[in-house]
């Protein structure tokens, strides 16, 4: 299983600190130790980021330059390596940088040899996504990269042998989104984990996938970052899923208008008539109600969340609104009820 992706964009000089770092969803390296990136240069061309087959690309990218300028960068072979308990997938871009993939110990990254050249070609030749000049440039193509390897490895190589174990049971991929702060990640840990955690405030910054099996099938949860930067990203995680999940904070009116802008607009670019859609109103603890009149009020709350988002207008899809109550675990157990409700309707 893919964990991670990273670059090393070579300045001047072989000097460590002379090289810039990029890493997606987590640092690659430790900032006092940074032997590991040295380690993986050496292992690829056995040298330096201008020897052996690096420096062949050099004389590749030289020649293509002079009769092609269609495509101006040059992607070498992978090579894998395995350093300590890093199993590492490399390919050198114009002698100029490394992209990796990080496995598990137990992979073989050559079931993903063709994909990783072919995706890289395509973003970079055919798209014209990145020129690696600039930092929010280069981590959104990593970011694609990324999750587009990650969708081949799960839908092609590992998710079949596990749906083979569970015949009766269903594979569900769940597109989880919504802006920024409404409990994406909360949710995703509280399915997973049963756990709730008070002090866990850091706003996500990569897709997370997780593996949730249960008695009616395997659930595969892409739980989306909601800050605005990342939101043209979620088009990615929502190709292929079999039901969409989205979270509004139902304590926070502030951001109402925020939250439908973001829901119409990557429902009206996209065709999603006829994929089921939950919606969470979450955070329904933080909403005060008089004991006595609790459910009425609840349900008059419903109502003028449905209206105002005009939910009633998605006449095409087949769609739920539940509160929920990620600290509290309120109506959890129903959400992923309906959620095997609806995918099986």
């Amino acid at each position: 299983m893919l964990s991670k992706i990273f670059l090393l964009k070579r300045k001047n000089t072989l000097d460590l600190n002379s090289l810039d770092i990029y890493s997606y969803p987590e640092d690659i390296d430790k900032k006092e130790n940074k032997e590991i990136v040295l380690k993986i240069i050496q292992g690829h061309d056995h040298g330096s980021l201008e020897d052996s087959c690096c420096k062949k690309n050099i004389s590749k990218s030289r020649a293509k330059t002079t009769q092609d300028t269609s495509n101006p960068f040059v992607i070498s072979n992978p090579v894998s390596q395995m350093i300590g308990n890093q199993n590492l997938y490399t390919i050198c871009i114009n002698a100029e940088m490394l992209i990796g993939l990080v496995f598990e110990k137990e992979d073989n990254p050559y079931d993903y040899r063709e994909i990783f050249v072919d995706l890289s070609n395509e973003l970079l030749n055919i798209e014209r996504c990145c020129s690696f000049k600039d930092d929010i440039e280069i981590e959104n193509f990593l970011i694609t990269l990324f999750i587009d390897i990650k969708r081949f490895g799960d839908e092609t190589l590992e998710i079949a042998p596990e749906v083979s174990l569970h015949p009766s049971g269903l594979f569900t991929k769940i597109f989880l989104f919504g802006i920024d702060d409404v409990g994406k990640s909360s949710f995703t840990r509280r399915v997973k984990t049963g756990k709730f955690n008070e002090n866990f405030f850091t706003p996500s910054k990569r897709f997370n996938i997780e593996y949730i099996q249960r008695q009616d099938g395997l659930l595969s949860i892409w739980d989306s970052p909601g800050q605005s930067t990342f939101r043209e990203k979620w088009l990615l995680g929502l190709q292929d899923s079999n039901i969409i999940i989205y979270i509004i904070d139902v304590a926070n009116q502030l951001r109402f208008n925020e939250s439908k802008t973001e829901f119409w607009k990557i429902y009206n670019e996209n065709d999603l008539e006829d994929i089921p859609l939950l919606i969470l109103g979450n955070k329904i603890d933080l909403i005060n109600h008089n004991n006595s009149n609790n459910d009425e009020q609840v349900k008059r709350t419903e109502k003028e969340i449905i209206d105002f988002f005009e939910f009633d207008s998605l006449q095409h899809n087949n769609w739920k609104f539940v509160f929920t109550s990620v600290k509290t675990s309120y109506n959890i157990e129903k959400v992923l009820n309906t959620i095997f409700t609806l995918v099986s309707a």
